[in-house]
């Protein structure tokens, strides 16, 4: 089951004991591939429109707004596929764990 997605393109704005900011940049068609998230996360997106979440129960199209931010918690699997014909960039905030070490 390959495909010849391109890949979306993460880039590192944030990491310290606290939190993981990431802004992810998706060409149109682009995918994130397969991943669990290790932690809790908040994306803020900076784009409107719309991300099919592949996942192992199926998949399903998210709709998402500029400016409008949502939570997820830690453990969600799945793979992200920008389904706009248009660049589609979001800022994901991961949340460490407090009180490590």
């Amino acid at each position: 089951m390959g495909n010849s997605r391109d890949k979306a393109v993460p880039t590192l704005q944030i990491e310290n004991d606290r939190v993981i900011v990431t802004e992810w940049r998706f060409a149109p068609g682009a995918e994130t591939g397969w991943h669990r998230h290790g932690h809790d996360y908040v994306v803020v997106p900076q784009t409107t429109g719309t991300l099919l979440l592949e996942e192992h129960g199926g998949n399903r199209e998210a709709r998402l707004t500029a400016g409008v931010s949502y939570f997820r918690n830690v453990g969600v699997e799945h793979n992200v596929v920008n389904a706009n014909d248009f660049e589609f960039v979001f800022v994901e905030v991961e949340i460490k764990e407090s009180g490590d070490g």
